[in-house]
C-alpha cells in the first residue's frame, strides 16, 4: 500500500529552478477594507512575507478606490502609484496638485507627505509599490510586447491587461500564463546568461527592487 506523507505542499518548480520564481494568482488574494470606507486593498507580495506596516522592506498591492479622500501618512516609506483601471485621479501632495489622467502613469512621492486624492471619473484601481526608504529602491516600468528580466535584485511582474506569459528566453521552453492581476516574483532576478522574458499582448507592470543595504533588503 502506498504511503501518503502529509506536510506542507511545496510549490511546483518554475522554469526548472525551484524557488527562483513564485506565481501568485489574483484569485487567492484577500480583500481588506479601508478603515475610512473608501476602498479595498489586496496585497500582491511583500518582504518579509506577512510583515506589518512598520516592518516591511517592500510591499506591492492593488487598491480599489471608490471615493475621494486622504491617504494615511507613512513616514520612512517611498510610494509609487500607478492607476491601472479607471479614468484616473488627481493627487495633492504637500499642497501641490498632480493630475494623473487615464492609466499607466507611475507617480512617486514620499509616504510621509500630506496626500489626498480626487477621482476624475469614477472608481479606479491603483497598483501601489511601497519601499522602506534607505533600505530598498524600486522602479516601475510598463511592458508592452516583450522584455527580458535579468540582473541582481528582486522583480515582481503583474499582468494588467491582455494575455501575459512569463518564461525562459530559450525557444521551445514552456512559459507560464498570467491572467489579469496575477503576479510573479523573481527572487534574485535571473542573470544575463539565463534571462526570463515577459511577453504580453496588452500591458504588464515590471517592478524592479534593488538593494540599498545588501541582499536582505529585497528578500534574498
Amino acid at each position: 500500500m502506498a504511503v501518503v506523507r502529509r506536510g506542507p505542499v511545496r510549490p511546483r518548480p518554475v522554469f526548472g529552478r525551484e524557488g527562483d520564481v513564485r506565481i501568485l494568482r489574483a484569485a487567492a488574494r484577500t480583500a481588506v477594507p479601508w478603515r475610512n470606507g473608501g476602498g479595498l486593498t489586496r496585497e500582491v507580495a511583500a518582504h518579509p512575507p506577512g510583515a506589518g506596516w512598520d516592518a516591511f522592506a517592500w510591499r506591492v498591492s492593488l487598491a480599489e478606490v471608490t471615493r475621494d479622500g486622504p491617504y494615511s501618512p507613512l513616514p520612512g516609506v517611498h510610494r509609487i502609484l500607478t492607476v491601472v483601471e479607471g479614468a484616473g485621479l488627481e493627487l495633492t501632495v504637500d499642497g501641490t496638485v498632480h493630475h494623473l489622467p487615464g492609466r499607466y502613469r507611475p507617480f512617486g512621492f514620499p509616504g510621509a507627505a500630506a496626500t489626498g486624492s480626487r477621482l476624475l471619473g469614477g472608481p479606479v484601481v491603483n497598483l501601489n509599490v511601497m519601499v522602506r526608504a534607505g533600505r530598498t529602491a524600486a522602479d516601475v516600468a510598463l511592458v508592452r510586447g516583450s522584455r527580458e528580466v535579468a540582473g541582481p535584485g528582486t522583480a515582481v511582474v503583474v499582468a494588467l491587461d491582455g494575455a501575459t506569459w512569463l518564461g525562459p528566453a530559450a525557444a521551445g521552453e514552456e512559459a507560464v500564463r498570467l491572467a489579469r492581476y496575477d503576479a510573479a516574483v523573481l527572487e534574485g532576478a535571473p542573470d544575463a546568461a539565463a534571462p526570463v522574458v515577459v511577453r504580453t499582448s496588452g500591458t504588464a507592470a515590471l517592478i524592479c527592487l534593488s538593494d540599498v543595504n545588501g541582499p536582505a533588503a529585497t528578500g534574498r
